[in-house]
């Protein structure tokens, strides 16, 4: 139940990610990642993914000057998207794994860092096997 003065959060707007070497974070981002660059300012770059802006920035003060929170990027084939950025030269800390085994999916992650350091992630949501499904 709602009462007066409950707020609800909305879908995210925009992700930030501190960065040291805007230059190089965009050639990432941008070419290795194949992001879409939506926009520059001196010391920021705006990145459409999939709706939400994910935006680079150098910190403006020291308070922000720290790594980012994971960001995990859906993929529909995670095994695809693996060999495709590690020919891109994207080294992974761990290969696409098995993380939990739900109900209706699968969830699988692999983990890499971008040229700054960030920890980012690839994940996928798969369907069980049809054996599993069926045991049920």
């Amino acid at each position: 139940m709602r009462t007066t003065g409950d707020i609800h959060l909305g879908p995210i707007g925009q992700i930030a990610v501190n960065v040291h070497d805007l230059e190089r974070a965009v050639g990432f981002y941008r070419d290795t990642l194949g992001m879409t660059l939506v926009f520059r300012v001196p010391t920021m770059a705006f990145f459409d993914c999939g709706g939400v802006r994910l935006m680079l920035g150098i910190a403006s003060e020291p308070a922000f000057d720290h790594a980012a929170s994971v960001i995990y990027y859906r993929v529909e084939d995670i095994r695809a998207a693996h060999r495709t950025l590690a020919g891109r030269g994207v080294e992974f800390s761990s290969p696409p794994h098995l993380v939990a085994t739900l109900p209706d999916h699968d969830l699988w992650l692999a983990f890499f860092s971008d040229t700054e350091e960030n920890v980012l992630a690839l994940m996928a949501e798969l369907r069980p096997p049809a054996s599993r499904s069926e045991s049920r």
